[in-house]
């Protein structure tokens, strides 16, 4: 697997699937979670009042992965995961770690080669960059998948700096 890492617009990645940082509604949100629905267009928005019809009218759990449509985004699909809010006081790593294995996993079923992340839980969520870019590139790396190419979009240079620290770390790369 290779793992990219770009600072753009998640939603104008051309992958086979583009991961929201969802809520667990899944009836969209703000940051990237709004911007993929205002993007994706309608089409998102009702694969999604369906899966809570139907498999989770509870909301999405935290660490879980579903995938939708695509819409209007150049992506063909969107694997929507609930990433965790950030505590001090409890260890939330594992289920950080398990929005990108989940989404991975759900890519694989969907056939889906290529994949791009935002920085799951960084945002509201309030994840510090340091903990979490960490955690997700080893979770990819440790997946067992037939995803290819991996692209984390990061939005400003703080998250940049900080995947790629996270990245050499973990691949033995020198600084």
């Amino acid at each position: 697997m290779r793992i990219e890492l770009v600072r753009g617009d998640i939603t104008s990645q051309e992958v086979d699937a583009v991961v929201n940082a969802a809520n667990s509604s899944l009836l969209g949100g703000g940051g990237v979670d709004g911007a993929i629905h205002r993007r994706g267009g309608p089409a998102i928005l009702a694969e999604c009042r369906r899966i809570r019809e139907t498999r989770y009218p509870d909301g999405l759990p935290t660490g879980q992965a579903v995938a939708t449509t695509g819409g209007d985004l150049p992506a063909r699909w969107v694997i929507h995961t609930v990433g965790p809010v950030y505590a001090r006081s409890q260890d939330r790593s594992a289920l950080l770690a398990s929005c990108h294995t989940e989404s991975l996993r759900v890519a694989d079923e969907l056939g889906a080669r290529s994949v791009a992340f935002p920085a799951v839980s960084t945002g509201a969520y309030g994840y510090p960059l340091d903990e979490a870019a960490p955690i997700a590139v080893r979770a990819v790396l440790g997946a067992d998948t037939q995803v290819e190419v991996v692209r984390f979009v990061l939005f400003d240079e703080a998250a940049e700096r900080a995947f790629d620290r996270a990245l050499r770390e973990a691949t033995g790369q020198p600084g």
